[in-house]
């Protein structure tokens, strides 16, 4: 009787736990949305990787040498966060080493400008969850550049079937990174158990942004691109801007920073400085929005839902999933919208090969519903890029983009995320691009390469199995997506 009135109580404890961290208020300045703000200077970058019946390839990437022309020109105040900052990858294809050309960019600016401010944020998954060393982090750490590893537990669970269970047996246990025995599943040293416990919390700082002054004013890059060296060849896209939105992305990075017990002193004097500062009214190219989180959900529901007959949305995405989202295209479609999706296979991560899910069950299940599907010709590489676009029959184009796939992790308030949203005229440069990059890789003809895409029929897959296998990870959280 005993026994049993004590599993009881710890599976009450268990369930109490799991109900709580899956619903307890967000830390302060999580789920962050920005005033529409005047969009100043705008840039879109896009990375593509063409392939070649010769076998070779050619990488048209610019998001990074963006990244590094913005460093090269700070002289004051850079900030940055990155989900994956490391150099781990196959070694069967030749990669951009992305981890340490950012690192060494960083110290070598340090060292050029001593006074300069340089914070660097990025997600604990880069030393393992504290079993090992980030040699990128230490190299960092030691010409002072301000390094904060965020503190993803105060974050709410997105997997509670083991994380009530972790927070009760394991998240005290402390991780020491230089007593690691096992076989590391994300790189070459050896790790502990304490960190693949932690693992399966799946949770994340998914975001991926850059600010950094540049003469008189202040730029900021939102992308879905990571400085990973596995991730060098996906395809990706990103927005670099001026003007008061910038703010708002600083004013996201602090909620970051307080949420992980750190410093938020440099957040707050440059915030200061920013908005005491006098500015000339910008020379505007439309309106744009920093959103964080389920933010990102509501813009892109919104777009879906008001979009009208005869108007056109186009979807890139690397992950797709999220069941209001699916719902709402479905919904779109017979109203009589053009809707074109394109979706990475989900077959391949980092020299090792996928089922499929979630994409492919989703791609049917649209696919039956009369929306058209195509999938990135991928051979290695990730369609990585994460973009809606809306273009309304007034002549304006709305365009959501930046690290969120559209997953209920990502965009359900679990991990943190960071997208933009803007509204541009049709005939703009940003809008023109951002068209472009999505026709060519819809287009089924290539003059010079393979096509960049293919028809939906290539990777079909209509296994229920696969379907309620997606249905289940996805509601549960026992996914990586």
């Amino acid at each position: 009787m005993t026994m049993k009135l004590v599993a009881c109580t710890l599976l009450l404890v268990l369930i109490g736990l799991g109900v709580w961290h899956s619903y307890k208020p967000l830390p302060e300045g999580i789920r962050y949305t920005g005033n529409p703000a005047p969009l100043v200077s705008p840039r879109l970058l896009t990375d593509t990787t063409r392939h070649f019946p010769s076998g070779e390839t050619s990488l048209e990437h610019e998001v990074f040498d963006e990244v590094f022309k913005l460093i090269a020109q700070a002289e004051q105040f850079i900030l940055i966060d990155m989900f994956l900052y490391n150099s781990t990858g196959s070694e069967n294809v030749e990669l951009r080493p992305l981890a340490s050309q950012l690192t060494q960019a960083l110290i070598k600016k340090k060292r050029a400008t001593p006074n300069i401010d340089i914070v660097v944020i990025s997600d604990p998954l880069n030393t393992f969850y504290g079993g090992t060393r980030s040699p990128a982090f230490e190299a960092l750490k030691e010409v002072g550049v301000e390094l904060i590893v965020t503190k993803l537990e105060p974050l709410r669970d997105s997997n509670p079937t083991w994380s009530a269970l972790w927070r009760v047996c394991c998240q005290w246990l402390g991780n020491n990174p230089d007593g690691g025995w096992l076989p590391n599943a994300l790189g070459t040293e050896k790790t502990t158990l304490r960190s693949y416990l932690a693992l399966p919390n799946f949770k994340a700082n998914h975001r991926k942004i850059l600010v950094a002054d540049a003469g008189d004013q202040f730029r900021a890059l939102i992308t879905s691109a990571n400085p990973h060296d596995g991730s060098s060849r996906h395809s990706n896209i990103g927005l670099t801007f001026s003007g008061p939105a910038v703010q708002d992305v600083i004013q996201s990075e602090r909620a970051v920073a307080q949420m992980s017990g750190a410093s938020t002193q440099t957040f707050d004097r440059w915030l200061n400085k920013m908005a005491t500062s006098q500015q000339p009214a910008p020379e505007t190219s439309g309106t744009i929005k920093l959103l964080t989180e389920s933010a990102i959900r509501d813009q892109a529901q919104d777009m879906i839902a008001r979009s009208q007959t005869g108007e056109t949305i186009n979807i890139a995405m690397f992950y797709f999933s999220h069941r209001p989202i699916i719902e709402a295209l479905k919904a779109a479609q017979q109203r009589g919208v053009h809707i074109h999706l394109l979706l990475d296979a989900n077959k391949d991560a980092f020299g090792h090969e996928k089922n499929g899910i979630p994409n492919r069950p989703v791609g049917h299940e649209l696919h039956q519903a009369g929306i058209p599907v195509r999938w990135c010709n991928t051979q290695g590489e990730q369609c990585h890029s994460k973009l809606l676009s809306y273009t309304r029959q007034d002549g304006q184009q709305e365009l959501l983009l930046g690290s969120a796939n559209f997953t209920r992790r990502n965009l359900d308030d679990l991990n943190l995320e960071s997208n933009v949203w803007l509204s541009v005229a049709t005939e703009s440069p940003v809008a023109r691009k951002a068209s472009e990059f999505f026709n060519k890789h819809w287009a089924s003809e290539q003059t010079d390469s393979v096509p960049l895409s293919l028809p939906y029929s290539d990777w079909a897959d209509d296994s229920r199995l696969k379907y309620w296998q997606y249905r289940l990870m996805e509601a549960t959280g026992l996914s990586t997506f």
